[in-house]
């Protein structure tokens, strides 16, 4: 297999993993939002302690489990954890305050910040094509949410609780795509399966510190909802983690436009919720934008292989 190749089938690979961990992560904010009203401190405790046991389900079977927790960089972990912790806290707090439309929308804004903090940060090259292909998927998410903007359609203006809400979800999205950053570069040195319990066992303490400020006794069907949710938050951020193993952080990061699609579906079959033609046309832009890309990689990747076969040998 020659480089390109290599480097083609590992994109292709790293593509791969994003989009099946986002659908494991569909399937945990379907559990989250059947549960019903939770604080949001007590969700992200279940989120992140629960997801440990897939994990270390995940390191038995590779026969890794006596090393886990092994590493010579904690603090960047535990760095990372903080992030995360605070991206989800943040979010689920806009949650809470916002319409679901905006606060999904507002949380979109994560894939574009992680190219351009990719392109700053990492120094990775972000070809034209690329950011073209992240911001159509941006239109496409748009198209789909604008018809239900209540906030802007309304006569009113925003209330505090609103302005609140509207804040935590963009610092939620740039913290998140902050953490993305921190995982791209963990992943240089750092199993996939230690990122991830290191992360969740974090996030785990760092969660209990929300209990003084109202945390509530769960039915037995909340309870085996976010305790679903938990084991698939962990098995989406080990396939997550290995997404960003294979691929460059800005290649990745649009494909988090699929969930839009996969929550059309999930949101007709479980909660009833009927799709609009700017659902469906949004939807179309959202994953050709991805195909795109996916192309584009591809085309460069030839172009790479006959300029090297074009070019004599030096000696």
């Amino acid at each position: 297999m020659t480089v390109d190749h290599a480097v083609g089938h590992n994109t292709l690979r790293g593509i791969t993993l994003k989009i099946v961990s986002v659908t494991v992560f569909v399937g945990m904010q379907t559990c989250i939002k059947a549960a019903g009203d939770v604080p949001a401190g007590q969700i992200v405790f279940f989120r992140s302690f629960f997801a440990i046991f897939p994990i270390i389900a995940f390191l038995a079977f590779k026969g890794e489990l006596a090393t886990a927790f092994t590493t010579k960089r904690p603090f960047n972990h535990i760095a990372r954890g903080l992030v995360g912790v605070g991206a989800m806290g943040l979010g689920f707090f806009a949650l809470t305050r916002l319409p679901l439309p905006e606060a999904i929308t507002l949380n979109y804004a994560q894939p574009l910040l992680v190219v351009m903090f990719s392109s700053v940060f990492l120094g990775e090259t972000i070809r034209v094509y690329r950011w073209s292909a992240v911001a159509v998927g941006l239109a496409g998410v748009l198209i789909i949410s604008w018809p239900e903007l209540t906030l802007l359609n309304s006569a009113q203006g925003l209330n505090d609780q609103e302005v609140l809400g509207v804040m935590a979800a963009l610092i939620a999205a740039a913290i998140s795509a902050v953490a993305m950053l921190l995982v791209r570069n963990l992943v240089q040195t750092e199993k996939t399966a230690t990122i991830v319990l290191w992360f969740s066992s974090t996030a785990s303490v760092l969660s209990l510190f929300t209990l003084p400020f109202g945390w509530q006794a769960l039915t037995p069907m909340q309870a085996a909802l976010l305790v679903v949710a938990g084991f698939c938050g962990g098995l989406g951020q080990i396939l997550m983690t290995a997404a960003y193993r294979h691929a460059e952080a800005s290649v990745v990061a649009p494909f988090e436009y699929t969930s839009m699609i996969l929550g059309v579906v999930v949101g007709y079959f479980v909660f009833g919720d009927v799709t609009s033609l700017n659902t469906l046309i949004g939807g179309v832009i959202v994953v050709g934008a991805g195909i795109f890309i996916i192309w584009r990689e591809r085309q460069l990747g030839l172009e790479r292989t006959r300029t090297r076969r074009a070019t004599p040998p030096q000696g």
